[in-house]
């Protein structure tokens, strides 16, 4: 019988006594059942991570003043990315690319409401990044001007490299949360199987299944209490001897 769940005791229903002894008693008895779950949540949650690793990402980023009218100004930014632009990229950078590859990596925004518009690129090498980010804004600003007769356009700043990614996973906490969720899982494990225990485990369970106070109860006779009980009467007739003897 569980302690933690006590039966029905003259219809007042089921009285719960939250005993510490017990807690710890149903812990301690399986408490390889925690080990063994967490071990395996563990090591999933490792092997989980080292298959999902993801490739790290760098940013870097140009800013290029566009002295225009917001309206006009989107339209400069939409040909930042096309093909005229991006074609004389990659035939600068001898990048292996085709223009729209090479546009996805990219992405063009107006700062604050700003004239200065960010050319940002995304990129698996980080000094690459670099390269496109300087290379895109330095041959728009050269294309510009054949193309809309525009002159009014500057780089405000080069980008520079960023040796840190932007997609930067961390193993060590789904790691750490597959360790706690087996934790978890094996202590309440722990209660589930105790709350389906029915055995009788103690004095206190006798009690209060049958109402009454128990007054003594008799040890198991196994090797081990036969051995004490023999100590027991050896050293009783020895010291009676002794006694005896005085």
């Amino acid at each position: 019988m569980n302690r933690l769940n006590q039966p029905f005791i003259e219809g007042k229903g089921i009285a719960k006594e939250i005993n510490l002894k017990d807690l710890y008693r149903v812990i301690v008895k399986r408490f390889w059942i925690v080990l063994v779950l967490t071990f395996l949540t563990t090591i999933a949650g490792w092997y989980y991570s080292s298959l999902n690793k993801a490739v790290p990402l760098y940013e870097a980023s140009t800013n290029v003043i566009i002295e225009a009218d917001s309206e006009y100004r989107k339209t400069l930014q939409v040909i930042i990315k096309d093909t005229i632009v991006l074609e004389s990229v990659i035939a600068d950078l001898g990048l292996e690319k085709t223009p729209a590859a090479l546009a996805g990596q990219i992405n063009v925004s107006n700062i604050d409401d700003s004239q200065v518009v960010r050319i940002s690129v995304t990129d698996t090498d980080s000094k690459r990044a670099v390269e496109i980010a300087n290379a895109t804004a330095k041959v728009f600003s050269k294309k510009i001007p054949n193309i809309l007769k525009f002159e009014d356009i500057r780089i405000l700043s080069a980008a520079k490299e960023n040796p840190y990614p932007i997609n930067e996973s961390s193993p060590n906490k789904i790691i750490l949360l597959a360790f706690a969720a087996g934790a978890a899982i094996g202590v309440g494990l722990l209660f589930l199987i105790d709350s389906l225990d029915d055995s009788i485990k103690s004095e206190s369970d006798i009690e209060m299944i049958m109402g009454i106070q128990v007054l003594g109860s008799i040890s198991s006779m196994n090797k081990r209490n036969i051995r004490k009980r023999k100590n027991k009467q050896f050293e009783s007739g020895f010291r009676g001897e002794s006694v005896g003897f005085k």
